[in-house]
């Protein structure tokens, strides 16, 4: 697969989890942890993108090591979940932010 396509592929998979993660984080710790939350959404889209980037070299720097590539998937799991959580307010309370 082309560096290009693995791009779009680890892209658009990193969105559509990142937006998925926190209504499942919600549900899964939604009685007594609720202050649990985004810590471990945090924690696991940042799992999430190491593992996507470690597989997919593409996202990373090219000739990167697999210490970099993981570093390197972990923000772009955490720029996914901060996506998600801003897709998810704008769903909740919509452009006008009431």
């Amino acid at each position: 697969m082309s560096r290009s396509a693995q791009r779009v592929v680890g892209i658009v998979a990193l969105l559509v989890l990142g937006v998925l993660s926190l209504p499942a984080t919600a549900v899964v710790l939604d009685e007594g942890a609720e202050n649990w939350i985004v810590p471990v959404q945090l924690v696991g889209m940042a799992a999430v993108g190491t593992a996507i980037t470690v597989a997919l070299p593409g996202l990373a720097r090219e000739g990167a090591p697999a210490g970099r590539r993981a570093m390197t998937g972990a923000w772009w799991g955490l720029l996914a979940a901060f996506a998600g959580v801003v897709v998810f307010w704008l769903l909740l309370n919509g452009l006008s932010g009431a």
